[in-house]
């Protein structure tokens, strides 16, 4: 997979990306990720990147000049174009899993008061937002979407049916966990996990994973209720 980030701050990248999974992906040749500093496609004295808003109005906006530039260059005819805002659907695996279907993404990060809107209506295939927050700028966000699309790269992990039974790859938190030793300062594993019956194991693993989505995410158990009502129909 490609993919290509359009950012103002192309120095936030170093080190996040360079570790772990992501390093190892893109050593392997399963992620061709390049990072693009805005400004090198604003062509005035200052490299003037953003103006202030038509009406009035706090803030600056990401000028279109730029943007279509660099987006028109980067994009070609292959690529995803993803702007990274508050504006955008919520991030979840599920859109992770979408992501990691397309050969090449741009992702594009958001400054100051967003986008100027014929960035979104001419350029833009998608619009995301990580959560319901305020962040400086959209770089982490990006960071935050190449990690969770790269682990879901065929190779990307040792064992690919890792990202099969994680977190929310069944709308479901995932149920508790432990390894060796089987007692520690008191702490004794459930036996069940100890017994050998995998029927048994599998069981409370599924109920275990309900009860804590239940404590914690009450909200994605009404998305599978609301999910497999629709699908009835």
């Amino acid at each position: 997979m490609r993919v290509d980030v359009l950012t103002l701050f192309p120095g936030m990248f170093a080190g996040p990306l360079d570790e772990s999974i992501i390093k190892r992906a893109r050593e392997a040749g399963l992620l061709n990720l390049q990072i693009h500093n805005l400004r090198a496609y604003a062509h005035d004295r200052h490299k003037t990147v953003d103006d202030r808003p038509f009406g009035g109005g706090p803030g600056m906006l990401l000028k279109p000049e730029p943007l279509f530039e660099a987006i028109e260059d980067l994009a070609g005819e292959t690529a995803r174009v993803v702007l990274l805002s508050p504006s955008g659907r919520g991030f979840s695996q599920a859109v992770a899993r979408e992501l990691a279907g397309f050969e090449h993404l741009l992702l594009v990060t958001g400054h100051y008061e967003g986008f100027d809107e014929r960035v979104r209506a001419e350029l833009a295939d998608d619009e995301i937002s990580i959560g319901d927050y305020v962040l400086t700028n959209g770089a982490l966000p990006a960071m935050v979407v190449i990690d969770a699309v790269t682990r879901l790269l065929p190779g990307a992990l040792g064992d690919d049916q890792s990202a099969l039974d994680e977190s929310f790859s069944h709308d479901m938190l995932e149920f508790p966990q432990y390894t060796r030793p089987a007692e520690f300062r008191g702490l004794k594993v459930p036996e069940i996990l100890l017994s050998g019956n995998h029927a048994e194991i599998a069981r409370w693993r599924a109920e275990q994973a309900r009860l804590r989505t239940t404590e914690r995410r009450p909200d994605l158990l009404e998305q599978r209720k609301m999910s497999e009502s629709d699908s009835a129909e």
